[in-house]
């Protein structure tokens, strides 16, 4: 699964990191990145999560195949 943050869209709200710190953080500026693009299935769910939570609609996901 591949997890990107559009960093023009991000305000910086972190709901991202507090809901899975495992694959999101935040830069010096406030804004969010992912830690590691290629992210693990197990995280689906959580990743998933932050995407639905985000304001700004910044996080995008791509599934395998």
């Amino acid at each position: 699964m591949q997890v990107t943050i559009d960093g023009g869209r991000c305000q910086g709200h972190a709901r991202c990191v507090t809901i899975c710190p495992e694959v999101f953080g935040m830069d010096d500026q406030g804004k969010g990145y992912v830690l590691d693009q290629d992210v693990s299935d197990t995280l689906k769910d959580q990743v998933d999560e932050a995407v639905i939570a985000c304001p700004e609609r910044a996080i995008s996901m791509e599934i395998d195949d």
